[in-house]
């Protein structure tokens, strides 16, 4: 090991033998990358041209696409070149900026959905001041907000992290660097636990315990009113709501395998592991495109153009 970090290599050890099928491995990888970028930026593009869709809560869904595709991108390119790769090795700048860029956009992800919980809140339970609370600059101010508070919370991590000058355990169990970061470090500083206690708090708990209080209050105020709102909660609400749960069952899988470690069952280490880096990002365009009733017109419309092009082309 050198003495200096940037220079020092960590093996990743939770890859699949690629030596057999590596370049099967890679095509499908690849394939499921430029999916994921095709589907999430599809969505945005539209809510992007169409004017009925520059409203707070499609402009909050475009910024949560836009993270499953930076998300993404943090993680795919260094997977595909793993696949071709004899070993799985990683450095250790490399694996500290991977490890921000995760957790910043994870981090993201909940104030987003926050953000688009307080829209429904206000737009259901308070829809004369709708436009007077969720102006133009109150948007952009929650933007700013969901994307800087976390960058700011892990950077503070990161820089602990880095002085912790000596370093152990140059393995990690995983395809990414993820919390397993932590065990690098020969001991582990209680300021680092207690400031990731407090990232946990700020970046998922919170933001959690904000979302469920809003839609309960949703919930009731929707009960008590006309059928028409019941439907109008219903069919943006649901969507926010199964997003949460997928991100809430990632955020409890990856504080769990920081714990237990050897103990995980490997099929739910691989289940999981999947669900990252293939489920969650595609799940956001998927769940939005069909439950989103605006959204799901606009992409009706775009794949009826693409068939009566691809028809009067085959007929040319």
């Amino acid at each position: 090991m050198d003495d200096e970090y940037n220079v020092t290599y960590i093996t990743l050890t939770g890859h699949v033998d690629v030596h057999k099928h590596r370049y099967l491995y890679f095509f499908i990888l690849f394939t499921v990358y430029i999916l994921i970028i095709c589907c999430n930026f599809t969505i945005a593009v539209l809510i992007w041209i169409h004017r009925n869709l520059h409203e707070p809560m499609y402009v909050f869904i475009a910024a949560l696409l836009i993270n499953s595709v930076l998300f993404s991108s943090n993680i795919y390119p260094k997977l595909l070149i793993d696949f071709l790769s004899e070993k799985q090795v990683i450095s250790y700048s490399a694996c500290l900026l991977q490890f921000h860029a995760i957790y910043s956009l994870a981090g993201s992800e909940f104030l987003l959905l926050s953000a688009m919980a307080y829209d429904r809140y206000v737009s259901i339970c308070k829809p004369l001041q709708y436009p007077t609370i969720m102006r133009k600059t109150t948007v952009i101010v929650f933007l700013i907000l969901s994307w800087l508070i976390p960058a700011c919370h892990i950077t503070v991590l990161a820089v602990i992290t880095i002085a912790e000058a000596k370093l152990c355990n140059l393995t990690l169990k995983g395809i990414f660097c993820n919390n397993s970061l932590y065990k690098v470090p020969c001991v582990r500083s209680s300021l680092i636990t207690v400031f990731g206690v407090l990232a946990m708090l700020d970046l998922v708990i919170f933001p959690s315990l904000f979302i469920v209080f809003t839609y309960t209050k949703i919930l009731i105020i929707s009960y008590r009113s006309c059928k028409e709102v019941r439907k109008k909660a219903a069919e943006t609400c649901l969507p926010h709501l199964l997003v949460l749960v997928s991100c809430s069952c990632l955020s409890v899988y990856d504080v769990t395998i920081a714990r237990v470690e050897s103990n995980f069952p490997k099929i739910a280490r691989l289940i999981m592991t999947v669900q990252i880096v293939l489920y969650h990002p595609l799940f956001n365009p998927l769940i939005y495109g069909l439950k989103m009733k605006e959204i799901s017109k606009h992409l009706k419309r775009l794949f009826s153009s693409y068939s009566l092009l691809a028809k009067i082309t085959t007929n040319i």
